[in-house]
């Protein structure tokens, strides 16, 4: 085995048909032509003298020996983002890059508001978000296409690492004229009667209220349902005896210009949710990162 043909273009080409499961997405995503991404690969292969993918109709999977070089490949991209971090950190956290990933809800307004605040006092970092499903958070932190990851989550996930775990109960989120606004607690049996605005079914909120529902009998119609999150608190904003269901950070600017009212419900499911955040397990952030995690984690606990 020649392990000259680890290059730098070669494995670079090879990551891309990993992450998209085809030749023609990868080099779409690389803007380059299909034969140039076949090549490279051919060449991997052949100097590595082993199939590194299995091929099928609907695309190409990595084998066992293309896992094991993927996993080597994003190891040492992480190990050279950590590096130049740390030669960075030799002249002060004065630069760096950092790659957010999170659920709809925390990317509309807490962590954005959140990251503003770290580049006050660190505006030469700069910083990518993205948002995913709670499943496809774990996957982008463990591929390496995120550094620090903040989902819901319900299951410990191999391969990661989780820096804050803490409660985050669903509230029903109301205009402040609603009738049940001046509640101090409410039960889903006081709400299911009302307009609600709902998110798609594989959603957290979604899925524990369908369980706390079931275990009560309780049935509920949706007025609206959508799987864009601004979409439903403009929804229970109008007013017309509307609610939707929240996390109190998801919403903290609109409650805190009144705009909204937020209301704890009792029923123990809708208590049963916690939001993670998440780094790669054996993973050295870089000092950015790092910095910029302790800074996440210690704004998550002041709201507790």
């Amino acid at each position: 085995m020649r392990l000259h043909a680890l290059q730098e273009t070669a494995v670079r080409y090879f990551l891309e048909v990993v992450k998209t499961g085809s030749v023609k997405d990868a080099a779409l995503k690389l803007n380059v032509a299909p034969s140039a991404v076949s090549r490279q690969v051919a060449r991997l292969e052949r100097e590595l003298d082993t199939l590194l993918f299995e091929r099928h109709a609907r695309g190409m999977v990595p084998n066992a020996a293309g896992e094991l070089l993927a996993a080597h490949a994003k190891r040492t991209q992480q190990d050279i983002e950590r590096v130049a971090g740390d030669i960075a950190g030799l002249r002060g956290l004065r630069s760096g890059h950092v790659r957010v990933v999170s659920t709809e809800g925390f990317a509309f307004d807490f962590l954005p508001t959140l990251i503003s605040r770290f580049r006050a006092s660190y505006e030469g970092i700069r910083f990518h978000l993205e948002v995913g499903t709670p499943n496809e958070i774990p996957r982008r932190i463990r591929d390496g296409e995120a550094d620090v990851g903040m989902t819901l989550s319900a299951l410990a996930e191999p391969g990661i690492k989780v820096e804050l775990r803490q409660p985050s109960p669903i509230l029903a989120v109301m205009a402040q004229g609603h009738p049940l606004a001046a509640q101090r607690q409410l039960s889903l049996r006081q709400v299911v009667g009302y307009p609600l605005g709902l998110p798609s079914e594989e959603s957290s909120i979604r899925q524990l209220l369908d369980i706390s529902c079931g275990r009560q009998g309780l049935r509920y119609v949706p007025a609206m349902s959508s799987n864009h999150a601004n979409a439903l608190v403009s929804f229970a904003a109008a007013g017309g005896g509307s609610i939707a269901f929240y996390g109190e950070l998801s919403i903290r600017t609109q409650l805190q210009s009144n705009a909204l009212v937020a209301v704890p419900l009792k029923d123990r499911e809708m208590n049963e949710r916690y939001l993670e955040v998440q780094t790669l397990a054996g993973r050295s952030l870089p000092d950015a990162g790092k910095a910029f995690v302790r800074f996440l984690t210690e704004a998550i606990k002041e709201t507790a």
